[in-house]
């Protein structure tokens, strides 16, 4: 029997809370793979689910995403073997762990052209992307697109990506340090909605054209100024609520704003089923391969030093993604 180092959590809170426990791992049960995992990504939900805003059940791991090799595999497991490199971001929490038992069809194999420390870095952040660009609006050429949080790790690829679609791309971010970021991510111009005329700023950036599709993270912050930034029956993909969650209104308000379309969607729908999760792993790592979409990677921590790792991210004392080693 193997075993296994992995963060456990029995209560939430600072970085303290995090332990590094070392447990038997047991062969896999039918239908799953035993990974050995050589690169772990970080989401800043990790901190939140650490710290007990996201409730989780106790005692509990943490972690959505990592890369790894296939060990062993499950009875009536197919399509994957011993030694095949793989990356998942949706196996149930416990990615911060250098072994696990993970069900096979929530794996996908990584193609020769992409290493586990990329693929761990920007698996969950790019499957996110995805699914805005190719399905919640398919962005085409000539298209004007406004990406808020345009510096963030989800931002950076949601930019480059459609600006490899054709797309004229307005990024807004917080700070003109971050507004340099969005602009080495690709986005043509690049606006710092904290200033107060930020809007207008978004609109004179096009020569008063208003954009098709406004891809907002920030919600309450931003959400007004997205309507106003809109084209007349174009759409707000509203994916999450960084500033906090949207204040209630009334729908009459979307017809006064040019007859707008309101979305919330989120990645787990759009990976519901193995065939489609797996297209759209395909649809990333082309995109990957193709320069769209590129792993930036901040910084890397051991395994041992994920409560550094958390520390960084909350003092927001890097840039690009942040990836644990075991």
């Amino acid at each position: 029997m193997a075993s296994a180092r992995r963060v456990e959590l029995t209560e939430f809170g600072g970085v303290e809370v995090m332990r590094l426990v070392t447990a038997e791992l047991p062969a896999p049960a039918a239908g799953e793979v035993q990974l050995r995992q050589t690169a772990i990504g970080f989401n800043y939900i990790d901190v939140y689910q650490r710290a007990g805003k996201y409730p989780l059940p106790s005692p509990t791991g943490l972690g959505h995403e990592a890369a790894g090799v296939v060990e062993a595999v499950g009875e009536g497991v197919e399509g994957l073997r011993e030694g095949d490199r793989v990356v998942y971001m949706n196996a149930g929490i416990g990615a911060y762990a250098d072994r696990r038992n993970v069900a096979a069809d929530k794996v996908v194999k990584l193609p020769e052209g992409i290493d586990e420390v990329a693929a761990a870095a920007v698996f969950f952040k790019a499957m996110t992307a995805q699914y805005l660009v190719k399905k919640t609006h398919r962005v085409q050429p000539g298209d004007i697109v406004v990406v808020h949080a345009a510096a963030g790790g989800v931002g950076q690829i949601l930019s480059s990506w459609a600006k490899a679609l054709g797309a004229t791309v307005i990024g807004t971010a917080g700070s003109p340090a971050k507004c340099e970021t969005a602009l080495a991510a690709g986005c043509d111009v690049a606006v710092d909605y904290a200033q107060a005329d930020w809007v207008r700023q978004v609109i004179d950036a096009t020569g008063g054209r208003k954009a098709r599709v406004v891809y907002d993270s920030v919600g309450q912050h931003t959400f007004m100024g997205s309507l106003d930034c809109t084209a007349p029956f174009g759409l707000v993909a509203l994916y999450g609520a960084a500033s906090g969650p949207v204040a209630a209104f009334e729908p009459e308000l979307l017809n006064k704003k040019g007859c707008l379309f309101l979305t919330r969607p989120s990645v787990f729908p759009h990976n519901a089923d193995t065939q489609t999760f797996r297209a759209n792993a395909a649809d990333v790592f082309q995109a990957i391969e193709q320069g769209a979409i590129r792993a930036t990677i901040g910084a890397r921590y051991p395994l041992e030093q994920v409560a550094e790792a958390h520390r960084a991210a909350e003092a927001r004392a890097t840039t690009g993604a942040i990836v644990l080693l075991p």
